[in-house]
């Protein structure tokens, strides 16, 4: 991998990340057309996907620092119920990262096909939610922090946004649109930060021999491009949530799906 592929892909992850278009979904059209695969792709979209975590800490360092001043408190306040929502949604994609881990990795290496069709299935419910008439409650309950983690557990599919299920899932339920998109970013840090931990450990130990076949000038090229992009379409994500235009991406996702699958079929 050059530096300038891995910059186009940091800078990919980054934008994608957040925005709801399915990062994993760039990823791979990206890694397809610059003939990047095996564990060369593995070490660097563990890389990139650091970087877009540590890009989230810095955008909602404000909404993290008073979750852990309210958490440390040790009462069943405000910020304990956040926390213990963040842990509800996160028991689905735990199931599927313990038990279904191999099949998702089979997926991912099932070629674009898959990927251009579940492009179709996020602008199919990005429409959805923009044109439903939610209820806006006040506050997420844990069913729905369930719900939304159902919805994040769905989106390990290769084109299927996480970000875009879990905010419109979300506003099918009858959430805020103010709350929905700093939760649906907040939820992320721990599965992804615990899925870099274990796969750079089997790197380590030499389970692969992922290092040998990128450089470290790509991977830090990659890392700071999806950092810094990451952290502008983070911010930007937020405020478009606020303002409810996901249908725009939901077009978006409908043109890329259908000249992805063209592009599976003819290729």
């Amino acid at each position: 991998m050059s530096w300038l592929e891995a910059l186009i892909l940091g800078l990919l992850q980054g934008l994608t990340e957040y925005l709801p278009v399915s990062s994993s979904g760039h990823l791979a059209i990206g890694s397809a057309l610059f003939g990047i695969e095996g564990e060369e792709n593995l070490t660097f979209t563990i890389v990139v996907h650091v970087a877009t975590v540590l890009s989230t800490l810095v955008i909602l360092w404000k909404e993290i620092d008073w979750i852990f001043k309210g958490l440390f408190k040790w009462q069943m306040n405000e910020e304990t119920k956040y926390v213990i929502n963040i842990l509800i949604s996160m028991i689905p994609i735990g199931i599927i990262g313990v038990f279904f881990k191999d099949y998702v990795e089979e997926v991912f290496s099932s070629g674009l096909l898959i990927v251009g069709c579940m492009l179709l299935v996020t602008a199919a419910l990005l429409t959805y939610s923009y044109y439903a008439k939610p209820r806006q409650k006040e506050k997420i309950s844990k069913r729905d922090a369930f719900i939304i983690g159902l919805a994040q557990a769905c989106a390990v599919m290769p084109g299927l946004s996480r970000s875009g299920s879990t905010i419109a899932t979300g506003l099918i339920l009858g959430n805020k649109k103010e709350t929905l998109a700093q939760f649906s970013f907040l939820m992320v840090i721990p599965p992804i930060l615990g899925e870099a931990l274990l796969s750079g450990m089997e790197i380590m130990k030499g389970a692969s021999e992922a290092n040998a076949e990128i450089s470290t000038s790509a991977l830090i090229v990659g890392f700071l491009a999806a950092f810094l992009s990451g952290c502008a379409a983070c911010k930007w994500m937020i405020n478009i949530v606020k303002k409810g235009k996901l249908v725009w991406f939901g077009v978006y996702c409908a043109i890329a799906g259908a000249v992805t699958i063209i592009y599976s079929l003819v290729g």
